[in-house]
């Protein structure tokens, strides 16, 4: 079994990649969904988040209003951490259950764990494997621009706010280059996957 850490920075295509290795076979962990998850109304996650940053962060359903939350977190990295640390103890739990669960059905399988956070938890030192999506920042940036309609002074500070790409890129063993065309980062990732497959 092989088990490798997927990262990148914002609009650099991380995701593209992510369903290109689920296509080839691989089995996808998505960090992203299972926070989503933790945070649904009356799980321990909420129940912490809603105590620390009042009601007035909840819709009229009781789940949390994420772009309100969003809202607080951005420009506070100190209440940034307390969320992560709300957060982040719950989703690497359940990562360790989906891979132990993986392991018992089918333990010759290529285990993606797609993290955004993957490097700023420190949670690649744990991994062999360590797969950065890589685009220029200008190329970055142009793209989350376009992606959410942003201006060039928000889109930098989004990107700001994440660990530079080019550092990700100095910490990763694995780099997929998604700054061309889809084709030729789709032919990358496959040789990625094609090299798991033979060290397995």
């Amino acid at each position: 079994m092989i088990i490798a850490g997927l990262t990148g920075g914002i609009a650099t295509g991380k995701t593209t990649v992510s369903n290109f290795l689920n296509e080839l076979g691989a089995h996808i962990i998505d960090a992203d969904k299972i926070a989503h998850n933790m945070v649904k109304k009356k799980y321990p996650a909420w129940e912490k988040i809603v105590s620390h940053f009042g009601k007035n962060i909840l819709l009229d359903s009781g789940e949390i209003n994420r772009e309100n939350l969003g809202k607080i977190i951005f420009n506070n990295p100190s209440e940034k951490n307390i969320l992560n640390k709300i957060v982040h103890p719950y989703v690497f739990e359940k990562i360790e259950e989906d891979i132990k669960k993986i392991k018992q059905k089918d333990d010759n399988k290529v285990i993606i764990l797609d993290v955004p956070l993957l490097i700023e938890t420190k949670m690649h030192k744990s991994l062999e494997f360590v797969i950065v999506v890589y685009v220029p920042l200008a190329i970055q940036l142009i793209r989350l621009m376009a992606r959410d309609n942003t201006s060039k002074k928000n889109s930098l500070a989004k990107i700001s706010s994440q660990i530079s790409i080019e550092e990700k890129k100095q910490i990763a063993n694995i780099v997929i280059n998604n700054s061309k065309n889809l084709q030729e980062t789709k032919k990358r990732t496959f040789d990625v996957y094609s090299s798991f497959i033979n060290k397995m």
